[in-house]
């Protein structure tokens, strides 16, 4: 009779020991995921595990300046894998069928850009020169800040003997490399001890202005890893496609720098007259072609031998140049007359020209070439232009001082940036 009594009871027990077992099992499976991705995350860029790129780049890991996130919750993005990842090819309508929405107003006392560059990898470069010594990285899907980087550097960690005392720069520019992991990012002068002599916008080689620097930054963790130095008041910089060269216009010493990426360092001043700034080079890395906007001319640079030629009268005051995606035209602002030129490249001549507004400034060209955004300096408008018959489509209004301007293939967007220290980022529909 107590043996049937206490058959159920050890039933009962032997489905509370299994079950004790299945939760013990379930704990065990989730500790085991929650170390597992803890794992993973702390191996990606932006973990404190050494970034992959430090131990591909060909050059010893420097002393980073101290650079600052914007919020601990900001994450890097990783790298791609190719090219072809990281820009995505054209989708939807031309983009000369769109018009252009304003999405948002980044707006901060903490930022006063001169130029936005887009890496085509999810992030947008704002250089804010000597006026807030930094660089700011957006996100380009949520528009948040992703990190502030100083421009203050130790030039004894870079290799260059004298003090070892922190000294400043001023970013002015951004080129990315082809291959998407490295920004260039020149700075206008230095600021700090061995330097005494600021550059300025007018001024020429007898100025006696300081030599300035060139950064790269590494985009796996957004720090700097390279300064290299070139000529007084760099302002516009290329990478060329094959990635040989970096091409840096120098204001004040009226020349153009060749930076051999292998080397890292400046391996021929090549002068051009007064006030080169923007540069385009051909798809095959042949020819650069370098706006003198002291001038009426475009100066041609053979990348081979190196050897200028010219192509004369475009206009007064070329500043900014765009090669379009076959090579066959460039595009010029001409500062000095309002207008943007469109330049034949197998006869080196204007073949049309259209007015924009006042002193257009810098410009950006849509992924499928069918449009250029330009930015109006006096005009406080951004002006789309179609290349095929150099006509206006659009002009918008923009804050005051629209200065810099970049195309964001990924999200087919345009940012732009004003001086008086903010960004607007417009879409297409």
């Amino acid at each position: 009779m107590s043996s049937r009594i206490d058959r159920p009871n050890r039933r009962r027990r032997a489905r509370v020991y299994r079950r004790r077992r299945l939760v013990a099992l379930l704990v065990f499976i989730v500790v085991i995921a929650i170390i597992v991705a803890a794992v993973f995350a702390l191996s990606r860029p932006g973990g404190s595990s050494a970034s992959p790129a430090a131990a591909t780049s060909g050059k010893a890991t420097t002393k980073p300046s101290g650079q600052t996130a914007a919020s601990s919750s900001a994450s890097l993005k990783p790298l791609p894998t190719s090219s072809a990842q990281a820009a995505a090819a054209w989708t939807g309508p031309p983009s000369d069928q769109l018009t252009l929405h304003l999405r948002k107003v980044i707006v901060s006392a903490s930022i006063s850009p001169k130029s936005v560059v887009s890496t085509g990898t999810g992030y947008v470069f704002a250089q804010n020169m000597m006026y807030k010594h930094t660089i700011t990285v957006y996100d380009t899907g949520t528009f948040k800040l992703v990190k502030t980087i100083p421009d203050s550097v130790v030039l004894a960690d870079y290799g260059y003997k004298g003090t070892t005392a922190s000294v400043q720069g001023a970013p002015v520019e951004a080129a990315e490399t082809p291959d998407h992991r490295s920004m260039y990012v020149s700075q206008y002068s230095m600021y700090g001890p061995g330097f005494y002599h600021e550059g300025h916008d007018v001024g020429g080689p007898s100025s006696g202005f300081d030599k300035s620097f060139v950064y790269r930054v590494r985009l796996s963790d957004l720090k700097i890893d390279e300064v290299i130095k070139v000529g007084s008041v760099p302002k516009y910089l290329a990478v060329t496609p094959d990635q040989k060269y970096v091409l840096v216009s120098n204001w004040d010493s009226y020349s153009l720098s060749v930076i051999d990426v292998k080397k890292g360092r400046q391996i021929k001043e090549i002068y051009l007259g007064p006030y080169p700034r923007g540069i385009a080079v051909s798809p095959d890395s042949k020819t650069a072609y370098v706006a003198v906007m002291g001038s009426y001319n475009i100066a041609k640079v053979d990348l081979a031998t190196f050897h200028v030629s010219w192509i004369t009268g475009v206009g007064s005051g070329p500043r900014h140049v765009v090669m379009s995606p076959s090579g066959k035209y460039l595009y010029a602002t001409l500062n000095g007359e309002g207008h943007v030129a469109k330049i034949d490249l197998r006869s080196d001549h204007v073949v049309d020209k259209v007015y924009t507004g006042q002193q257009p400034r810098s410009m950006a060209m849509a992924t499928d070439g069918k449009t250029l955004y330009v930015v109006n300096y006096d005009s406080n408008t951004m002006t789309a232009v179609r290349t095929r018959d150099m006509k206006v489509i659009q002009t918008v209004s923009t804050n005051a001082r629209p200065i810099g301007i970049t195309y964001d293939t990924p999200t087919q967007s345009v940012w732009l940036c004003c001086y008086t220290g903010s960004i607007m980022v417009f879409s297409g529909k």
